[in-house]
């Protein structure tokens, strides 16, 4: 029964970046800590793989239907995935096993569950808040670089730091600074991710031994579901779709916090 839901839940991680380019590894982490029982440290490498190989599939998939602004998209993928590998490589290896404020301390597993359950949080205000028109007209335009440069660099620690991809704050950013109409925002965040996520999961090679008969599984299933969300986008009402899964993910959530914070 755990292999089964592992591998519903990762064919559920490629459906939901196909569908919205976003939100694949909001639900991996949990599905690796929870389900499969894998140390978060390890599972948010795990994620940044699945996630960003399954990005990779969909990147290509809507890049033939002319869905990703590739120089749009190295403008901000180049200094997030610089952000990405120097956070995987040298801050997360620092981060003490215990952390002690004042007589108050917090083992590290707990602490990373409990910052990706913000993350979490934010991810759902960002969906359920952000209104966004998918008729209306937008004209690609250039980025001002050095407004939006610490903005690319916080998404890049972020993602470092709990193995998000980012697509929830990538795409609102592409949006209103690219001028990217909302379906080629979302190609586009696909292949942010996959530079990002992938360069993240580089940094960690060093440090720890991959279980690629585990993961390559996973990521297989993953792929199939990004192809599934793919196809299903051009028939889903997206308002609803965002809506729905920005209360699911708020749900995660608090299930995260409630379990890290009060054992249940």
């Amino acid at each position: 029964m755990e292999l089964v839901a592992g591998y519903c839940g990762a064919f559920i991680i490629g459906l939901t970046l196909g569908l919205m380019g976003s939100g694949g590894s909001i639900l991996t982490v949990p599905l690796l800590v929870y389900v499969f029982g894998i140390d978060p440290v390890i599972a948010t490498a795990y994620s940044l793989f699945i996630v960003g190989t399954t990005s990779a599939f969909g990147t290509f998939k809507n890049h033939l239907n002319d869905n990703v602004a590739f120089r749009t998209g190295l403008i901000v993928a180049v200094p997030s995935f610089i952000s990405v590998y120097l956070t995987r490589k040298y801050i997360v290896p620092q981060l003490p096993a215990v952390f002690e404020w004042d007589g108050f301390s917090l083992q590290r597993d707990t602490f990373i569950m409990l910052l990706f359950a913000i993350v979490m949080a934010l991810a759902a205000a960002s969906m359920l808040l952000r209104k966004i028109d998918d008729e209306a007209p937008c004209t690609e335009k250039k980025m001002k670089y050095i407004v939006v440069l610490p903005y690319i660099a916080f998404i890049g620690v972020i993602m470092g730091l709990v193995g998000a991809g980012g697509g929830f704050l990538i795409i609102p950013m592409l949006v209103f600074f690219g001028g990217l109409p909302i379906k080629k925002a979302v190609g586009t965040s696909l292949f942010i991710i996959t530079l990002n996520a992938l360069t993240g999961f580089s940094g960690d090679l060093q440090r720890i031994t991959v279980d690629w008969a585990f993961l390559l599984p996973l990521t297989i299933i993953s792929v199939f579901g990004i192809f599934a969300g793919t196809y299903l986008h051009k028939f889903v009402n997206e308002k609803q779709l965002k809506k729905g899964f920005g209360f699911f993910v708020l749900a995660m959530a608090i299930f995260i916090l409630s379990k890290e914070i009060m054992g249940y």
